[in-house]
């Protein structure tokens, strides 16, 4: 993924907002470079998982499809490293194809941005993140 450093910030305020809670979003992507940020509410408001509303996210979905765009999906991981976990790796099978960009704050340090995606066979291959401006 590539990602201007503006829109990265913006992922990154939302997972400072919502810690210790995990934040959870779409980031639109054209060409693999990361055109909007939608961030979308925790309804689990959990530190170890996140949940959205289906109402809300099924038109963003559509809006991001019809601009000729790809949804990737963002979270964060206040308590690990930015690596999918087994809960990551059950939801992604309803999300076939879709990049994940996980972003990491244990331990306060600096936020850690990493990219993946997510086999139907629960196979993870890291991407990789470019930031841009």
């Amino acid at each position: 993924m590539i990602i201007a450093s503006a829109l990265l910030e913006q992922v990154v305020q939302h997972a400072r907002l919502e810690a210790p809670n995990e934040c959870c979003g779409l980031i639109a992507l054209g060409q693999g470079r990361a055109v909007s940020v939608h961030e979308l509410e925790n309804l689990a408001a959990s530190p170890l998982r996140f949940e959205v509303d289906g109402v809300k996210l099924a038109p963003l979905l559509f809006e991001i499809e019809d601009a000729g765009q790809q949804a990737a999906i963002y979270h964060s991981h206040t308590h690990s490293e930015p690596y999918p976990s087994q809960t990551d790796v059950n939801f992604a099978r309803w999300w076939p194809g879709c990049e994940w960009l996980i972003i990491g704050l244990e331990d306060d340090a600096d936020p850690v941005a990493r990219s993946f995606m997510i086999g139907d066979d629960g196979v993870i291959e890291e991407l990789g993140v470019e930031i841009d401006g």
